[in-house]
């Protein structure tokens, strides 16, 4: 499957549906679609499904109303990656105390690569579609470019945020007003890069209770 071309908020749509299939065994609805990611509408949803179906990543099933992805029917080697939940101060991220548990994920799902899960907490990211409880994908890198949303440790917190980069000057930017910038003062803090937001997987409310 070749995905470079879809634009951020088709890959999501794309995220939601395999993520679906393979809790469900069976593809979502407009409605399922359109409720999961917080879409404006149902429409919203038949246009990135359509735009999804005409770049080669999701097929119409021929006899009845449904979706499936095009590499469904072939065996796919399931990478499994650790979810990292709540951060123990001052350990690594992936320290044993911080993974909950191991998920099998296509590793065709997500470029680049993703290393880990990382399970959100709060809605500082709620305009940019993560949300409390979800899981984000996370490629392991130390270095970001200005406008990526990263996963970034300050002293022994670590957060999800967009970068901003301004000549010495480094701020992390949530996407929901209510929360205000983060300044980095290099001098005052430890700030290191862990990684690079590249999808995530929103559990239904059953498995989010598990």
């Amino acid at each position: 499957m070749n995905d470079a071309t879809l634009t951020p908020n088709q890959r999501r749509v794309l995220v939601c549906i395999q993520s679906w299939l393979a809790q469900h065994g069976r593809a979502p609805t407009l409605r399922e679609i359109s409720q999961n990611l917080g879409l404006a509408s149902h429409s919203s949803a038949q246009d990135y499904v359509e735009a999804l179906v005409r770049k080669g990543v999701l097929e119409r099933l021929p006899h009845h109303r449904g979706l499936r992805l095009p590499h469904q029917s072939r065996a796919s080697a399931a990478t499994l990656l650790p979810l990292v939940g709540r951060v123990a101060a001052g350990s690594p991220i992936l320290a044993a105390e911080n993974v909950e548990a191991q998920h099998a994920v296509d590793p065709e799902l997500f470029r680049p690569r993703a290393d880990y899960l990382l399970r959100v907490q709060g809605l500082s990211m709620r305009d940019a579609g993560i949300l409390d409880g979800d899981l984000i994908a996370v490629h392991r890198s130390a270095t970001a470019e200005h406008g990526r949303i990263v996963v970034a440790r300050i002293d022994d917190e670590v957060t999800v945020k967009r970068l901003q980069l301004d000549g010495e000057r480094i701020r992390l930017l949530p996407a929901n007003p209510d929360f205000a910038p983060i300044e980095v003062d290099a001098q005052r803090h430890t700030f290191a890069i862990e990684g690079l937001y590249v999808g995530l997987i929103r559990p239904d409310s059953s498995s989010a209770r598990r």
